[in-house]
């Protein structure tokens, strides 16, 4: 543990045969920072995987991942005892290393922050192994020295492992982009069969996800939580700001290395993202949250969205050239930007691209019990053309007999299908342009919502975006939302010709569905934009004729396919707006109590559990108390 074909339509099947009792189980952890999480593997295929924050409802709770170890372990139908080896997704030690190095080098600046974090670091991160053995021992109810010895794999590496193992590629290079792990913020890795090897490395300060985020804070949005809102507010603004970047902030060289000008950020010793000379650099301090947002952060935002995506595609063009390999594979908190993915796959070198559906800190968990298998334990891998992914549904399912008993535990009222009439039910639904929280199956990892957990709406609507937004969503009204689309007809709607199953490409609607705007609508500029209809799918249009693509594969998620099939049946339009089902700040609902609960906390219309169709309007009346709206910070 000390180194450093296509996507896929459908997932990998589980092998049952491989599940006896001689099983190697390997137990993948990420925590401590943010998106804490648990993933499973079962002599070499991915059983279950899950983020804390799905089980406490504290959205990317850093905390041990306790609920998340208890489920992947019962899914798994296995305990503490079966588990062979437990392995970290970083290196702690190497962490504290880099931390105490970037003090002594800033001092006597950053003292402060010197202070504040060196208790913690001092309490608990350096006796971090301890801790986890710790928390391991309880949920074994064992002695911590009963427990199998611990390994740590470092960041980059568990980004890297969980990019090429589980990709269809037999050989591909690898990109992993971040804030930083223990030093590296950039990485560079060749994989091939179950080698993955690094290759070169860019290291902290000098950071693209630290620059993305100090335009997330500076712009008045949380860091590791907001640069989503950034990427969607990005088509309202101008790039008037790039040449200031290039000259000022970033060194950017041919090669898409690059240095950051460290005299306008404050996060290697601060505790900000930015500090005066960056705000006098753009004219006026950082945004206030939940003030109004101007045509400044609007074009701050089309900004650097322009630079990120050059840098991305300057370093895959020279990493095609030196590793001479047609495919890429992608992970690290960057690869999350589905903006710069699609332009990397329209205008890059690569044949293909694969991401990795949980590219941060969550999937560092699988790559860390995937290095374990191929390269400590060195186990050979097997590429059948589809990633082993299996479709990033990971997480818990729930019975038909679990939801009953607990919708008739509230008295909700429900109608019961047991046949197909539920997707013409719901189609007609929909095409009324009624508003439906959907849960099906297996919960999904990562943080988007593909059809397991996710809240449905007609796109040919012109009100659905603002509807979901501002009554479901409760969130600012300029965020854009994705399409989910039948696999077969993603081409006939949208300039993309190949899967999208994890909703991580953007791609614009194809120009027969466009609608032409009037030469007053053209001369509009930023949010006064949001309104106007531009294509025959105004509901998933973002203001640059975009859309972030999710592919629906009938091997992959039936239930999902079925119902965009019969909506399309009725309205010759094989696409519906998807959403996670959640408010804003709250984590993805994960159970049919917070399912139900969201329901009638908002202004959904219709819930359905599996195979259970509610009504709002017959429902017992629901205390509508606003103060549930602090329960959740905002994001």
């Amino acid at each position: 543990m000390e180194s450093r074909s296509r996507q896929q339509n459908g997932p990998a099947k589980l092998n049952l045969s491989l599940m006896s009792n001689k099983s190697i189980n390997i137990l993948g952890i990420s925590a401590y920072y943010h998106d804490s999480a648990a993933a499973l593997i079962s002599n070499g295929q991915l059983v279950a995987a899950a983020q804390e924050e799905r089980f406490t409802r504290k959205k990317h709770d850093p905390g041990f991942p306790s609920n998340a170890v208890e489920y992947v372990l019962a899914e798994a139908g296995i305990d503490m005892q079966s588990i062979d080896h437990i392995v970290f997704y970083d290196k702690p030690l190497i962490k504290f290393e880099r931390l105490m190095e970037t003090y002594i080098s800033y001092a006597p600046i950053g003292f402060r922050s010197f202070l504040m974090a060196m208790p913690i670091w001092l309490k608990e991160k350096l006796y971090q192994k301890k801790l986890l053995r710790d928390e391991f021992s309880k949920i074994a109810n064992c002695k911590p020295a009963e427990l199998p010895k611990l390994k740590f794999a470092e960041h980059h590496q568990s980004h890297a492992a969980s990019a090429f193992f589980p990709s269809p590629y037999e050989k591909a290079a690898v990109l992993c982009m971040d804030g930083v792990g223990e030093w590296a913020t950039t990485s560079v890795w060749l994989g091939d069969g179950n080698s993955l090897e690094p290759q070169w490395e860019l290291d902290f300060p000098h950071s693209l996800g630290m620059l993305y985020s100090a335009f997330t804070y500076f712009t008045g949005f949380k860091v590791n939580s907001g640069e989503y809102k950034l990427m969607g507010l990005a088509p309202y603004g101008e790039p008037k700001y790039v040449d200031i970047i290039l000259d000022q902030l970033i060194d950017l060289k041919e090669d898409g290395t690059f240095r950051l000008n460290m005299k306008y950020f404050n996060y290697a010793t601060g505790l900000t993202m930015t500090n005066d000379h960056f705000a006098e650099l753009f004219g006026s301090p950082a945004r206030t949250a939940e003030t109004e947002i101007t045509q400044r952060e609007m074009d701050l935002a089309r900004s650097i969205q322009e630079v990120t995506e050059e840098v991305v595609l300057r370093i895959a063009r020279t990493i095609h050239k030196e590793l001479d390999v047609d495919y890429l594979c992608l992970a690290g908190g960057v690869a999350l930007n589905c903006v710069a993915n699609g332009r990397l796959l329209r205008d890059g070198p690569f044949k293909d691209i694969w991401i990795q559906p949980a590219a941060g800190d969550a999937g560092g968990a699988v790559g860390a019990a995937y290095a374990v298998w191929h390269q400590f334990l060195d186990k050979p891998r097997t590429v059948n053309g589809s990633d082993s992914m299996r479709g990033s549904y990971l997480g818990p399912a729930f019975s038909d007999n679990e939801i009953k008993q607990y919708l008739d535990s509230v008295d909700a009222k429900y109608t019961y299908y047991d046949n197909d009439e539920i997707y013409d039910k719901l189609s007609g639904v929909l095409a009324d342009e009624n508003i439906v929280g959907w849960f099906q199956g297996r919960m999904e990892f990562g943080p988007r919502a593909l059809g397991g957990r996710s809240i449905l709406g007609d796109p040919r609507s012109k009100k659905m975006q603002s509807v979901m937004n501002l009554k479901i969503k409760y969130r600012e009204s300029f965020r854009p939302f994705a399409p989910s689309i039948k696999a077969e007809d993603v081409s006939d709607w949208f300039e993309h010709d190949r899967p999208s199953p994890y909703m991580l490409m953007v791609a614009n609607v194809k120009k027969e569905h466009l609608i032409s705007m009037t030469d007053e609508q053209q001369k509009l500029f930023g949010i006064e934009k949001l309104n106007i209809p531009r294509s025959k799918l105004p509901a998933i249009t973002h203001v640059d004729y975009s859309a972030r693509i999710q592919t629906v594969h009938k091997e992959t998620n039936p239930k999902y396919y079925s119902l965009i099939s019969s909506f399309n049946d009725k309205t010759d339009c094989p696409v519906l707006v998807n959403t996670s089902f959640n408010v804003r700040g709250e984590p993805i609902v994960c159970t049919p109590e917070d399912a139900y609960r969201c329901f009638m906390r908002t202004e959904m219309d219709y819930l359905v559990l599996e195979d259970f169709v509610l009504a709002k309007t017959d429902q017992p009346e629901w205390k509508h108390d606003d103060s549930w709206k602090d329960e959740f910070e905002l994001d």
